[in-house]
């Protein structure tokens, strides 16, 4: 699980507890908003400064070997 992870942070203090990228205040869920309307990665970072390229790829690598875990 990624939660309160050097990717992700859910703490009520930020954002309600929504999970964030960590170390900013920005959803998780944003990401996944830009990349399902076929946005670019980039396009994602360029709206986002707070958010490293580092930590978008190490969220996608870690949530693909999530799923392939979970049907193997």
């Amino acid at each position: 699980m990624l939660k309160n992870s050097p990717i992700i942070s859910a703490s009520s203090e930020v954002m309600g507890g929504t999970p964030v990228f960590a170390g900013t205040r920005v959803p998780v869920q944003t990401l996944l908003d830009y990349l399902k309307a076929g946005e670019s990665i980039d396009d994602f970072l360029d709206g986002f400064p707070t958010v490293t390229k580092e930590q978008v790829i190490a969220l996608l690598e870690e949530a693909g070997k999530q799923l392939i875990d979970m049907v193997t």
